[in-house]
């Protein structure tokens, strides 16, 4: 405990000298200490480059900017240390880092190629996450966040770094480095995750890139072995009414799942336009390069593997109904990897008055290799490097043959069009057509529309947004085999998805609605056994939520609610109602301390919970257990100073208040009370 805390406190102490050796270099850089120079309205250059900064995230398959939000907010920082940060609905182990699944269905991200992955989406890098800054000066965003015991404690220790070379080259860098013990025995969880991006913005000439790792360790418990240790302990212990967490037995403890993987993308875009010259005040102007035609090139590479592991033969034997590879223990690993292609061409929005729009068109061929578990011994051996058959302790299901790989050759072609410059009305529509492969025949449609007025003094937004997609299930659904699953889905068709909704948004009022309905049809899902199904009728979702904010002076309290209903309880299983509040004062002391204090509380009524399975790290149903129907609260303060962010926060402070039944999924309690602290520290440099 001594050395733990020692580590900590050296951590912190480091981060502590780091920032106020910022705070002291940026006081000696204001104007009069001859650092920089003034604008004409007194302010510093440095201080202006640095509010001109920006960042964004691409879309794909072009690499299109999307403006996103630099990671410097005071807001909610503190929820950075639990998992229910990650939704109102959060489901999972429980463990900070642990495998999760979102139960606000049309926030649920698809799933991907390489399914082992997407329960971590939260914790690793993604596509989507990543973020390019023009900040002019560069930036680095240190954190580190911990909490809990000498066997419970958690640490997080995160850096992102950007910086300009010059006003058209930028260059970045991250690093996330996640360590949960757990509240429970057999529950901790890593994650070591890295990466490095950069762009070029030239006249003619554009190019961005970014390269991530990720690494994802976490031991399997399967579940307490007995609810009661949480219900009712004194019924166990003979009377006792308290247990440790960590000496509750669970039903695994020699379990382990490990996920790692990267991605490489880079985009290149050579623009053809003319040279224009623009008035820069009354008496000087400059030209200015003007693109009309994109012609784009990508290069987008994927891997991804998973290992699960599992060394006790008796708690398998009781985990698990079936032993196809091997008879001793488990060793499952199965490989992936996808390299992409991209051709296109681009009709540059706005290069001409009449032109209000872009226009693009495209084509990507995609190459997918797979290799499944089928190296049956409990070493790291190369799966590869024979091609005797494994004796099989158990018959495979009918129609499965023995597999070792797969392969697809995938190609498709699609087009865009945008507009998002005209100050009314903003559209965007995007359709992609697979050719070649088993995604011939696949479509896909997304499209969305937002429109603004003047109402009472202020403006009122609305948007309207849905997609239609008929797609082909990934080649793992379709085929796989290790020690516990098996199976041939090749009779599965296409899903047809269809989804229409929209958003209201009335600044006075600080209010957001939005609503929405889908149909799906051959909806895929894992059953109580833990196989792929498909569902061949029509499932339907609805969803509404409201996002209300009050305040008055310095009280605030803000409000999330979400309401779902599904036709189909089995395949998709929901909590009808989602809540999240956020009671707090909100103000600035000595001018300078920007404070926030307050509890915030999750919640979701009691509805069929999901299941989770080790050896797939996958979500699946279940038959009778029900779980939800308890707050999870906490009580925060969170404060800002100049660049320095810090809280101190005391999760689940509302344990066994209202009600001791607190399971995020069948046998899987949530964490118990914690008290977690966080600093931040932006600098400057």
């Amino acid at each position: 405990m001594k050395m733990n805390f020692t580590r900590k406190i050296t951590v912190l102490a480091a981060i502590i000298v780091m920032a106020l050796t910022s705070m002291a270099n940026a006081q000696g850089m204001r104007p009069g200490n001859g650092a920089h120079g003034t604008t004409a309205t007194g302010t510093s250059a440095t201080e202006t480059h640095y509010k001109a900064g920006n960042c964004w995230t691409l879309s794909y398959p072009l690499g299109a900017h999307r403006p996103a939000v630099m990671d410097t907010l005071t807001y909610n920082y503190q929820r950075l240390s639990i998992p229910s940060m990650v939704s109102d609905a959060w489901v999972s182990e429980g463990n900070m880092g642990s495998p999760g699944i979102n139960m606000i269905f049309f926030d649920r991200q698809k799933r991907t190629d390489f399914f082992f992955q997407d329960a971590i989406n939260a914790w690793r890098p993604t596509s989507y996450k990543q973020k390019f800054y023009n900040v002019y000066i560069p930036m680095t965003l240190l954190s580190y966040n911990f909490g809990g015991g000498r066997e419970t404690r958690q640490d997080r220790l995160s850096a992102v770094f950007a910086g300009n070379v010059n006003r058209r080259i930028g260059i970045g860098a991250h690093i996330d480095y996640l360590y949960a013990k757990g509240n429970y025995a057999n529950q901790s969880a890593k994650d070591l995750n890295f990466g490095f991006n950069g762009y070029y913005r030239g006249d003619r000439y554009e190019a961005q890139a970014f390269y991530y790792h990720f690494n994802h360790t976490n031991l399997e418990n399967g579940g307490i072995t007995d609810d009661l240790y949480i219900l009712d302990p004194a019924e166990l212990q003979g009377g006792v009414s308290s247990i440790s967490s960590m000496s509750i037995p669970t039903r695994l403890s020699g379990a382990q799942n490990r996920v790692n993987g990267d991605q490489f993308y880079m985009n290149h875009a050579y623009n053809v336009g003319f040279w224009k010259e623009v008035q820069v005040n009354d008496t000087l102007t400059r030209d200015v390069y003007v693109p009309v035609t994109k012609f784009l090139y990508s290069l987008d590479y994927k891997s991804g593997s998973h290992d699960f592991k599992n060394t006790s033969v008796s708690e398998g034997d009781e985990f698990w109904a079936n032993r196809y590879l091997n008879s001793s223990g488990t060793f499952d690993r199965s490989h992936y990897w996808s390299l992409a292609n991209t051709l296109g061409v681009e009709m540059v929005e706005g290069f001409n008055k009449w032109v209000p729009f872009g226009l693009s068109a495209y084509a990507t061929f995609d190459t997918r290799k797979f290799r499944l578990p089928t190296d049956y011994s409990l070493g790291y051996g190369d799966e590869e490097s024979s091609d005797d058959e494994p004796a099989l302790t158990d018959p495979l299901p009918e129609n499965v043959a023995m597999l070792r790989k797969g392969s697809q050759n995938l190609l498709w072609v699609g087009a865009e069009l945008n507009s998002t410059q005209h100050p009314v009305l903003t559209y965007s529509a995007r359709a992609k057509f697979g050719i070649i492969g088993d995604v011939a025949g696949d479509v896909e449609i997304d499209a969305e529309a937002a429109t603004r007025f003047r109402m009472l003094g202020d403006t009122v937004q609305i948007k309207a947004k849905g997609f239609f997609h008929n797609t082909a299930q990934p080649w793992l659904i379709k085929h796989y085999i290790s020690n516990h699953f098996a199976w041939n889905n090749s009779e599965f068709g296409k899903t047809r998805d269809f989804r229409i909704g929209g958003e209201l948004t009335i600044p006075w009022t600080k209010t957001v609605l939005s609503a929405g309905v889908e149909n799906i049809q051959n909806y895929v899902y894992f059953n109580a056994n833990g196989l792929p199904v498909q569902e061949s009728g029509n499932i339907q979702v609805f969803s509404a939520s409201l996002d209300q904010k009050l305040s008055f002076g310095i009280w605030n309290w803000d409000n999330r609610i979400t309401y779902q209903a599904t036709s189909n309880n089995t395949a998709i299983p929901l909590p009808a109602l989602s809540i999240y509040s956020n009671m707090y004062l909100k103000f600035t002391a000595f001018k300078v301390l920007h404070v926030q204090f307050g509890i915030d509380c999750d919640y979701y009524t009691r509805y069929r919970g999901m299941n989770y399975q080790p050896a797939l790290m996958a979500f699946t149903t279940n038959d009778d257990v029900h779980v939800g129907n308890f707050p999870f609260c906490n009580v925060y303060a969170t404060c800002k100073l100049y660049k320095v962010r810090f809280y101190v926060l005391y999760s689940h402070v509302d344990q066994n208040l209202f009600t001791r039944n607190s399971f995020a999924m069948p046998h899987y309690p949530v964490n118990p009370r914690k008290l977690q602290f966080g600093l931040s520290v932006d600098f400057a440099n």
